[in-house]
């Protein structure tokens, strides 16, 4: 299957964005390893995360309507927001993948989702802080608390995505700020319970 995943990424997506996905897949093993997740799964999910990354626009909204994805003002008017949505999709129509938590966890990558599944969480957090995002001491955080407490890493990544939207005057989806305030109230009863 990763054979198969990488020879369709090579023909859709950029070299550059390969070797992001690479990082992905790497970090969501390690993640999945210290966080008693299937390490399969997360590396299956982290492999297949960007498979719509490079539709234009106007795919991306054609698919997403084709499969009755939920869509709105802000979807419709930032389409590429809609790369996970339609990269899940894509997953199970060329990959014939139909496991709910991959299919998931690819889906909810870009904007998070309250409820995320310990493997969502994984691919959520290991695409912001794989290796080529950089080095910044905000990303090392992340990147230590990841080891951790998941959901204050899922947390961090949220602030970490609002703080850049907001500097750069760009539009933020209400499911980040959703996803935010649900992962808080997860890694405070996460702390209360070690």
């Amino acid at each position: 299957m990763r054979e198969r995943v990488l020879a369709w990424l090579a023909d859709h997506v950029s070299a550059e964005r390969i070797e992001h996905i690479l990082g992905v897949e790497q970090t969501c093993l390690e993640l999945a390893r210290l966080h008693q997740v299937n390490e399969q799964e997360a590396a299956l999910a982290g492999l297949m995360h960007d498979l719509a990354k490079f539709f234009p626009p106007d795919k991306l909204l054609s698919l997403a309507q084709q499969h009755g994805v939920e869509t709105d003002e802000i979807l419709t008017n930032s389409p590429h927001l809609l790369h996970a949505e339609v990269g899940a999709i894509v997953a199970q129509r060329e990959f014939g993948i139909e496991n709910p938590e991959i299919l998931a966890a690819i889906r909810h990558h870009t904007l998070g989702f309250p409820g995320m599944s310990p493997l969502s969480c994984v691919v959520f957090v290991a695409d912001a802080i794989e290796p080529l995002r950089g080095n910044t001491p905000e990303l090392e955080v992340i990147r230590l608390t990841a080891r951790e407490n998941l959901y204050k890493a899922v947390r961090q990544t949220c602030d970490y995505s609002l703080r850049y939207l907001v500097s750069r005057i760009k539009i933020i989806h209400p499911r980040v700020i959703l996803t935010r305030n649900w992962a808080l109230i997860q890694e405070k009863q996460f702390l209360e319970t070690k």
